[in-house]
């Protein structure tokens, strides 16, 4: 199975469309969240139902720039500035499963981008923290901005590099990239405690859904499927 996040599109359009349309309220953002979960449901896309009744919890019209916000609940990734997107969001679910993250865990994010993933992860981990490293200064301001705005105090965010990860924290329930990387980093790999888990797209070019869990013995790895990301910043690039 092969699920597709977009690294952009015609943004020109995309803005003009997004201008014209009529305000919508935030009873209407509910109505399009529900049905867009729903969906994602239907079609077998999402199965935990931890992920979906987060997804119905937050709120992805507030972490989308304001002249999108009309798109806010269609299945498809939103380019946020910078150069990076808002990744569809049966990606975020699907990523999520294969987390299957759980209450109390704490979890790094490589990759804030606007906070939306690191909120949906926020409401799985209940009392759980959510680390994430950007590396877009002014991504990293905005996404604090709009997470604390709505309340999700357990998301910390950095800005620096994410191929280091985040040693102070560490170790790690779980991990996971929002930007695809040439392989699983290092630093990231070794924060992690015994028995987590890592998601994240792996390659350049032809990427694919990685999860691995680290072991005594080193990883043990799955793959799921073909995606696109936007390629991860930092290494020495």
């Amino acid at each position: 199975m092969f699920w597709w996040r977009d690294a952009g599109g015609d943004a020109d359009a995309d803005a003009d469309a997004d201008a014209d349309a009529d305000a919508v309220g935030d009873d209407d953002f509910r109505s399009q969240r529900e049905r867009l979960v729903d969906s994602l449901s239907a079609r077998g896309r999402i199965d935990d139902e931890a992920t979906l009744e987060a997804m119905r919890e937050v709120p992805r019209h507030e972490f989308v720039p304001e002249g999108r916000r009309e798109a806010a609940y269609a299945d498809r990734p939103l380019p946020i500035g910078a150069g990076q997107t808002i990744s569809a969001p049966h990606m975020v679910g699907i990523m999520c499963d294969l987390l299957a993250l759980e209450e109390g865990e704490e979890v790094l994010e490589i990759g804030t981008g606007c906070g939306y993933h690191a909120a949906v992860t926020a409401e799985l981990v209940g009392d759980g923290n959510v680390y994430s490293v950007e590396y877009v200064e002014e991504l990293a301001r905005r996404a604090r901005g709009t997470l604390a705005d709505l309340g999700y105090e357990e998301v910390s965010i950095r800005v620096g590099d994410g191929n280091e990860g985040w040693e102070g924290p560490a170790p790690y329930d779980a991990a996971y990239l929002t930007c695809a990387a040439p392989s699983l980093p290092e630093a990231v790999v070794d924060q992690l405690r015994v028995g987590g888990r890592i998601v994240a797209p792996i390659g350049r070019g032809r990427q694919t859904l990685v999860r691995a869990t680290k072991t005594e013995a080193g990883l043990e790895r799955e793959r799921h499927g073909g995606v696109r990301f936007v390629e991860m910043q930092g290494g020495g690039d």
